[in-house]
């Protein structure tokens, strides 16, 4: 839009189905590729290393932003992942069920803008039950500059699973359909996912200010409501309501510790994605995006995150640890002090 000057308000056309072209031809893979189209080569003059850092969207949605805040949104329509000066990455949610705030990724667009001598623009699109091997153009790389090949995709997995190297801005992303819908995961160092000219337009960046509170579904009363011997369906006033067919709670429980042994929020996520869709499928989107972060996180300590937060960063929440010790120290003093107070009165 900026590069067209288009404007933000009127109308805009309806979508139209997508045909590939035919493939042009790909530049052939170049020894001597500019340096700067390979990010990590050009650190060597810097002093510190680049800092890497994750995203990753998956099932019902959840959300895992890049500073490992984590949470389970509803986000229905299209919503921005990433904006910055390399690329945009978009999403659109739908409804899984009709009537119930659950909703799933079934579109998600890529944006890699043009940069220097190294990549052209390319666009990567993919939705429910089309995973394209090759950008929107039919090619698998950069284009026809010296450092195309610094931009590659790869189809892993026939249909389920492409991975996206953009070596020139050091970042790896995954797409993979799992079930109907798709799942989102990158690697980018920090001064790419930072690099933007307007911080003041970045509110709805996802991965980096994560969603807005009106968005947010909150976990533990969903918990609590579907917790317990019988607990089948939730309370009329959660902010997610029950599929008709979906697994009672234990069923649930089991169906992911199959798959996810350790009691995290991956797991957490699997179990709430199974009481409010009942489809089976969300219990891989979980397993693969947590496989994800095992391939993609730079620090392995933060694997698994155990609490689900809502607070603003840099909280001691937001940073996935767990409630500090205060609330029983404030306690055992009191007790200490009892007996004192009881001898004043």
């Amino acid at each position: 839009m900026s590069q067209h000057n288009c404007s933000k308000d009127g109308p805009t056309s309806q979508p139209h189905l997508r045909t590939l072209p035919p493939p042009p031809r790909d530049s052939q893979e170049r020894s001597d590729s500019p340096e700067i189209c390979h990010y990590e080569k050009s650190f060597h003059n810097r002093a510190a290393a680049p800092n890497y850092t994750h995203c990753g969207l998956f099932g019902d949605p959840h959300l895992r932003t890049f500073t490992d805040r984590f949470q389970t949104c509803k986000v229905q329509g299209a919503w921005p992942l990433i904006d910055n000066n390399y690329l945009n990455v978009q999403v659109t949610n739908t409804p899984v069920l009709p009537g119930s705030a659950a909703t799933a990724t079934s579109k998600l667009t890529i944006i890699f803008k043009n940069f220097q001598e190294c990549v052209d623009q390319k666009v990567y699109q993919a939705e429910m039950d089309e995973l394209p091997a090759a950008f929107a153009d039919g090619s698998k790389n950069g284009g026809d500059k010296h450092g195309a090949n610094s931009l590659k995709i790869t189809e892993k997995v026939s249909g389920q699973h492409v991975e996206i190297q953009a070596k020139y801005i050091g970042t790896t992303i995954v797409v993979r359909q799992v079930g109907g819908y798709l799942t989102f995961a990158v690697r980018m160092p920090e001064e790419v996912v930072n690099a933007v000219e307007d911080r003041d337009s970045q509110g709805l960046y996802l991965c980096l200010r994560g969603c807005p509170l009106n968005q947010q579904i909150d976990f533990q009363a969903f918990r609590a409501g579907a917790e317990g011997p019988g607990a089948r369906r939730l309370p009329a006033a959660s902010p997610a309501p029950s599929a008709p067919d979906t697994f009672p709670y234990e069923t649930a429980v089991a169906k992911c510790k199959e798959k996810l042994p350790v009691e995290d929020l991956y797991y957490q996520a699997c179990v709430f994605d199974l009481l409010t869709t009942g489809d089976v499928n969300f219990t891989l989107a979980a397993y693969y995006a947590l496989e994800d972060v095992k391939m993609l996180h730079s620090n392995k300590d933060k694997l698994h995150l155990y609490e689900r937060t809502r607070e603003p960063p840099g909280r001691a929440a937001a940073a996935g640890l767990p409630p500090g010790p205060w609330p029983l120290l404030g306690s055992l003093l009191l007790l200490s002090l009892f007996p004192v107070l009881l001898e004043a009165a």
